[in-house]
């Protein structure tokens, strides 16, 4: 009877998990569907007062305030009086790895696609879309001039003129520049983007040909205007990747704010230098203004609508009459590339949130990447990387394995007490540590190697959450997505049953309900682990491997020294 018993239970856990599945495709295929349209005029809203931009004008040097509007106004009236074929006018630039599109009024850029990372594995899988002027979603970065000469002012966005509608980054072609012009009276503007083969930061130049009788004068305002939106699925058991503003300030490297705390309190901040970014999983778009300016940043949420604006606004460059001059700064939209970023600007790189062990967690990103560089393949990477880890703790896990090993040996013993002092606590306290003495066992040996190993398996936790190398990168066999859950949930099982087969290698609480909370454990983490990533399965996987391998051996030399005894 117990083979039917044992059939019936092993049928009844098979149905659950083809439920299972069937529930999860479920899930998937009734997922939010991406926006991918792009609004090439603008409509107007149902508001009753026009639209503001709220771009910053806090100039960083004081001269001529007076002559700055406070405050830029986009409307929906003046946007509407513009001509329709001016408004429709999409400039689109392609290179190697973006698709840009730049609207001719106000030379902003409306949409952002990346051609080397797309939304899904497969055949016919599309572009991820970074930025989008969507019907349902706005991600914008908007750009401009302000001051006494600015082309941006209280009365509209500029609109200006393109020798093309197409741009191509040829082969053998190392850049391609966008030139917007806009002529100003007597001083011809023109607004150049400058694209790089194998690169994701844009430059933005003005150049100013000033032929008028007059000093000219506006300083550079860039910023990013967002809606609250969430572009990466995620349920309540997955990963939830931080979502939100990122900027480094005078008294911080790295200050993170997400849409509630722009919305409580604006943020204000002038620094030499600086940047400004939204942070999303694996991608980041930012502005990066001049190094050598002061430069004034300004976080804030829009009105009442579910829009937030993060930008900064450089000094007010003077030209004189005759002369010519240009104004720079520069904006990123791609992947996470830390050794990319620590070129750009300074603490650019903590955009790749590893939490306070950072310092841990980013040379452990160096080994995997020269790993990966060895292997072809970030699975073996992070399997031989978890070796390496697991070799450098070697001694210290020995240390912690066979004083669990000696408590273990101490069980029947341990029980002999229970029976005799069951009912006198502060008795069966006495003997117990007169046993741990007698036998020279530390109870809390196996706890302190193991706290000393946490931080370096929690940073490398969030180096396999937060490198966009994993995304879609491959495994063997059913896994061809690292950076997805196992879509049969095989690795999360055998985390489990590993756990499992630790958990009875360890020695047994002598508290009948800590027991029996341990004895869950392995269940309840292969359930949350059925939602992670499947790199961090594999990790947790093979560190439970190795570690059952070695706590087995030490556990059996201890033992069979024992019976000799």
């Amino acid at each position: 009877m117990d083979w039917q018993r044992s059939l019936l239970i092993s049928a009844m856990l098979v149905v659950l998990y083809m439920l299972f599945l069937e529930w999860n495709k479920f899930q998937e295929a009734n997922a939010p569907v991406e926006d991918r349209s792009t609004v090439e005029e603008i409509v107007t809203p149902e508001l009753p007062e026009p639209s503001i931009d709220g771009i910053s004008t806090e100039i960083a040097d004081t001269e001529n305030v007076s002559d700055l509007p406070t405050a830029i106004e986009d409307s929906v009236e003046q946007v509407i009086k513009t001509p329709k074929a001016a408004n429709t006018r999409l400039v689109k630039v392609s290179t190697d790895v973006l698709t840009v599109l730049i609207d001719t009024h106000g030379g902003d850029i409306v949409r952002v696609e990346l051609p080397e990372h797309l939304t899904k594995l497969g055949e016919g899988a599309s572009p991820f879309i970074l930025l989008n002027r969507g019907t349902s979603t706005t991600y914008i970065a908007q750009s401009g001039l302000v001051g006494a000469n600015g082309t941006d002012t209280n009365k509209g966005r500029p609109l200006f003129a393109t020798s093309a509608g197409e741009y191509l980054l040829e082969t053998g072609q190392d850049s391609v520049e966008v030139n917007l012009t806009l002529q100003q009276g007597n001083v011809l503007i023109t607004k150049r983007f400058s694209f790089k083969r194998g690169d994701y930061l844009i430059d933005l130049t003005y150049l100013v040909d000033n032929k008028s009788s007059d000093t000219w004068k506006a300083g550079l305002f860039g910023q990013i205007k967002r809606d609250s939106h969430n572009p990466t699925v995620t349920n309540a058991m997955g990963m939830q990747p931080f979502l939100g503003a990122a900027i480094t300030t005078v008294d911080e490297n790295y200050k993170k704010l997400d849409f509630e705390d722009i919305a409580d309190e604006p943020l204000k901040e002038k620094i030499t230098g600086g940047w400004v970014a939204m942070v999303q999983h694996y991608f980041v778009s930012a502005w990066v203004p001049t190094q050598s300016t002061m430069n004034s940043f300004n976080l804030k949420k829009l009105g009442s609508q579910d829009l937030y604006m993060l930008g900064f606004t450089s000094p007010q460059v003077s030209i004189e009459p005759g002369a010519k001059g240009e104004i720079k700064a520069a904006f990123y939209a791609g992947p996470k590339d830390q050794y990319r970023f620590e070129k750009i600007s300074p603490y650019l790189d903590l955009t790749l949130d590893y939490g306070w062990l950072w310092w841990i967690a980013k040379p452990l990103f160096w080994v995997l990447y020269q790993l990966h560089e060895f292997l072809g393949n970030w699975g073996w990477s992070i399997i031989l990387l978890t070796v390496m880890i697991k070799a450098a703790f070697f001694k210290l896990s020995a240390t912690s394995y066979r004083s669990m090993a000696n408590m273990r040996k101490l069980q029947p013993e341990m029980a002999r007490l229970k029976d005799l002092y069951g009912d006198d606590r502060q008795k069966m306290s006495q003997e117990t540590m007169n046993l741990y003495k007698r036998e020279k066992v530390n109870p809390m040996g196996g706890c302190l190697p193991i706290l000393v190993q946490m931080p370096v398996f929690i940073a490398l936790y969030w180096v396999l959450m937060e490198s966009v190398e994993l995304r879609h990168s491959p495994w063997i066999m059913w896994i061809n997505d690292l950076s997805v859950k196992d879509p049969y949930f095989v690795l999360p099982l055998i985390m489990g049953v590993s756990m499992f087969v630790q958990q009875k290698l360890n020695p047994t609480p002598p508290d009948p309900m800590q027991a029996k909370i341990m004895q869950m454990m392995p269940i309840a983490f292969t359930f949350f682990f059925m939602f992670f990533p499947a790199g961090l399965v594999l990790y947790w996987t093979v560190n439970n491997g190795l570690s059952i391998v070695q706590q087995w051996l030490i556990t059996r030399k201890i033992e069979g020294e024992a019976v000799k005894k």
